[in-house]
């Protein structure tokens, strides 16, 4: 998985921008890691349509700071959402480790993905391209040859999960990757009240769960 600290499991343009770079002083790791996480907070909140202005402010840094580690916007989107895709796939994996219960496997994965808001930090050519890869009614599991192999691997282990699932009766016989991908990228609009926000974003995902299920059980 990804490391906002130090860049370990990077992806190749993460790590290129590593080797350009150089090695880092303590401020400037510091720096970096206050960067990273900011930006995670406030993509995760505004999408990635977020200036960078505010991931600095977040930051508590100047803008000349964040530029100085990524050379532009889009740099930084991409590593947030290279990042986010190594989380993913590996809380996928986690879940194909669990043999004997396959729903309750997918059922924690999608949880678990979308209280950590990754449908808001993952790669944003994602849910069109699986979606596009998978006619409406597809039983089968396609997975496209997407930009990186990263994303690759998440949508393989997603599928995988899926089929697996699907074999057991346990879920319904149309439905993709896409819409599971699509499931962790919904949210109820924002609310001011962070209680009725969780409550609101936890009582969505159970009815999208239900939805899923075969039989709606």
């Amino acid at each position: 998985m990804g490391n906002t600290g130090t860049g370990a499991g990077v992806s190749g343009d993460q790590e290129r921008t590593r080797r350009k770079n150089g090695p880092l002083r303590v401020d400037a790791q510091r720096n970096l890691r206050h960067v990273l996480s900011a930006a995670r907070d406030v993509f995760g909140e505004q999408g990635y349509g977020a200036p960078m202005e505010e991931v600095a402010r977040r930051a508590r840094v100047g803008v000349g700071t964040v530029y100085r580690r990524f050379p532009n916007k889009e740099a930084l989107v991409r590593y947030i959402a290279a990042e986010e895709t190594e989380r993913l796939t590996a809380r996928a994996r986690e879940a194909l480790a669990v043999e004997d219960e396959p729903w309750r496997a997918l059922e924690g994965f999608v949880q678990r993905s979308a209280a950590a808001g990754a449908g808001r930090l993952l790669p944003p050519e994602l849910l069109s391209a699986t979606a596009a890869a998978e006619p409406e009614g597809s039983a089968a599991v396609r997975v496209p040859q997407q930009r990186g192999a990263g994303t690759h691997e998440l949508l393989s282990a997603v599928g995988k999960l899926v089929e697996r699932t699907r074999a057991a009766g346990e879920l319904r016989s149309d439905v993709t990757v896409a819409d599971l991908m699509l499931v962790i990228a919904t949210t109820p609009p924002r609310l001011e009240d962070a209680g009725r926000q969780s409550a609101a974003e936890t009582r969505l995902l159970a009815i999208l769960l239900q939805g899923l299920r075969a039989n709606g059980r």
